[in-house]
């Protein structure tokens, strides 16, 4: 049993891993082909709109990464920063919680814990799958309010990633993975990312609730260092979709 969740949690660490070092391959290789500098991915002067949760997004961006993975705590610059007040905060978190494609990931990470057998006590068919449905989206939202809302709250800690936007891919890269540990407070000094930590620990902590197979310490330490290598392999996405996304939109253009 203890082998199929450390396998589960190393596939899906993995995976997000992959998928974060190629999207930033991929968007280094694509703005040299293209000529363009890093000073022009994001300047800032260009067109803005401050969504309900007062986070600022350029203005048409989606908020989902590859249409899927929620992205509504990302800011494009650290320019012009303002004090999320601790309403704003639990809006982010409500909005990464209950996005469509919050649920998909849900329904995805479920199916894959039935087809592993991870864990036991729910058994199979429509109700087993619906007990591991819960579970993971169980895991996705409480690990969101955690990170994103109660502990920044509490911990006057600003829960956004913003942007670096400039400089060489690797700086970029080195920059968005960095941020799991260092974060923003308040007002605007950089401090340890508090919030991440302990935020994702009580996460786990909870979890213990309805993962009733795997209550162990070494599962607990498991479970943590997945969601802290998930949220690092999410950071790096954030930071260099709109250069991916950007190519896309130039490749449909093209005849």
């Amino acid at each position: 049993m203890k082998h199929h969740v450390l396998a589960r949690n190393a596939a899906m660490k993995n995976v997000f891993f992959r998928l974060s070092l190629a999207t930033a391959l991929f968007a280094c290789t694509m703005r040299a082909q293209e000529g363009v500098s890093p000073s022009q991915v994001l300047q800032p002067g260009e067109p803005t709109s401050t969504t309900a949760a007062g986070n600022i997004a350029p203005e048409g961006e989606s908020k989902r990464i590859f249409f899927i993975i929620p992205n509504y705590r990302t800011a494009p610059t650290i320019e012009d920063f303002r004090t999320l007040t601790p309403e704003e905060k639990f809006a982010i978190a409500t909005d990464d919680s209950f996005d469509r494609g919050t649920f998909a990931l849900a329904a995805l990470f479920g199916a894959e814990g039935q087809l592993t057998n991870s864990n036991r006590s729910f058994g199979q068919g429509a109700a087993g799958f619906g007990k591991y449905f819960g579970a993971s989206f169980a895991d996705f939202a409480i690990g969101n309010y955690m990170t994103e809302a109660v502990y920044p709250a509490l911990l006057h800690q600003d829960p956004r990633y913003f942007r670096r936007s400039t400089g060489t891919g690797w700086s970029r890269f080195g920059y968005a993975v960095s941020q799991i540990w260092w974060t923003h407070s308040d007002s605007g000094s950089v401090q340890f990312n508090y919030s991440e930590l302990i935020g994702n620990s009580t996460a786990v902590a909870i979890s213990n609730a309805y993962y009733r197979n795997d209550r162990t310490a070494s599962h607990a330490v498991s479970q943590l260092s997945m969601q802290i290598g998930v949220d690092m392999a999410s950071n790096v996405l954030k930071e260099f979709w709109p250069d991916v996304a950007r190519a896309f939109r130039k490749k449909r253009r093209e005849p």
